[in-house]
């Protein structure tokens, strides 16, 4: 039987970011295995995590799934703290507006779909009945931990959030990385991000049409689609090839977090076309590398960005050329001053005392 008395609980659905942050939790706290406990749900097989005492996984199909949320409504009644790692399930949400007593000890880690679904989702009879939990859920959450101000003052808006607000980058992604890109080999050619994934949310035609403009300079343009809707991934490879031709590449494969890193040292150019917060921990890696980052100015870390005297540059005014800008020598130094280890350790240590 799993005691969860006086103990941080960790709810979450299992995600690229999950794992590497259980590793630097049990690395770097002490009291890691005798005050933290995570329930995970999700695909082990996709996100593979080290098996630990502290860790309850949820088993497949319909029983187990029931067995897990009731162990899970027991872990909340005891646990100190709840950290909720997005609120995307709806029977955690279900389980906490039928529970109300729990959400003044819950901290929501606001990831950003799970807050834009208000805005962006379909607004038909399920998104209805999700918000109706959702709504008094949120208004009534106790702590909204995002290092995104305008996130939180958007849950505000929308949904009369009373909880307090808590800075937190909370994941390794969001962290300064070194790299010389210097020593890394390369083409002579102008090189484009677009996009972080197979999402919808890319708006990757859109930016494809703007593109065009450019596709007889020396460009290559970078599709990363490993994660999200495959069926989508393949109508963006369809739809970037017929306008590129060879100068487009797809992205596909999963790459180790080293690889990855290599590969963006070889970026020039991200473009980002999201119209809400997403792939923070992309253009964070990528302004630390100096790379120029295009977004859409109407989004919460524009905003962000700026308070912190990072230079970003707006989507629609995309202009391609090897000339080198003094701003982005200027966002590797902010870059490494604001997104540090320690900072992330000191809000670590606030969010679970």
């Amino acid at each position: 039987m799993i005691n969860a008395r006086n103990r941080v609980l960790h709810v979450c659905h299992l995600d690229k970011f999950i794992p590497p942050f259980i590793d630097f939790v049990e690395e770097h706290f002490d009291d890691f295995a005798t005050r933290h406990l995570f329930f995970i749900n999700g695909d082990a097989e996709r996100y593979p995590f080290k098996a630990r005492s502290n860790i309850v996984q949820a088993g497949r199909g319909k029983k187990n799934q029931l067995l897990h949320l009731a162990a899970l409504a027991k872990a909340c009644q005891e646990a100190n703290k709840i950290i909720l790692h997005g609120l995307f399930s709806p029977y955690v949400v279900m389980l906490l507006a039928a529970m109300p007593w729990l959400l003044s000890k819950c901290y929501w880690v606001m990831w950003g779909g799970d807050l834009y679904k208000y805005k962006l989702a379909d607004r038909n009879w399920k998104w209805q009945v999700h918000e109706f939990f959702r709504r008094p859920v949120i208004k009534n959450m106790g702590h909204l931990v995002t290092y995104i101000k305008g996130d939180y003052e958007l849950a505000r808006q929308w949904y009369g959030a009373k909880g307090q607000y808590q800075e937190c980058f909370m994941y390794t992604s969001n962290l300064y990385k070194e790299l010389d890109v210097s020593n890394i080999q390369r083409e002579k050619k102008i090189n484009l991000l677009v996009g972080n994934s197979a999402d919808p949310s890319n708006n990757h035609v859109e930016v494809f049409e703007n593109l065009e403009a450019f596709k007889n300079k020396n460009i290559k343009i970078f599709v990363p689609l490993t994660y999200g809707n495959q069926a989508y991934a393949q109508q963006i490879i369809e739809e970037g090839s017929r306008r590129f031709g060879t100068k487009f590449a797809a992205l596909t494969g999963h790459l180790p977090l080293n690889e990855y890193l290599e590969f963006l040292g070889i970026i020039d150019i991200a473009i980002f076309n999201h119209k809400r917060q997403q792939a923070m921990g992309n253009m964070i890696t990528l302004l630390g590398l100096g790379k120029k980052v295009y977004m859409r100015s109407d989004v919460t870390q524009w905003e962000f960005f700026k308070s912190h005297g990072i230079t970003v540059y707006d989507i629609d005014q995309i202009t391609i050329n090897g000339e080198i800008d003094d701003s982005l020598e200027k966002n590797i130094d902010k870059v490494k001053k604001v997104f540090t280890k320690q900072v992330f350790l000191d809000q670590l240590s606030e969010l679970f005392t």
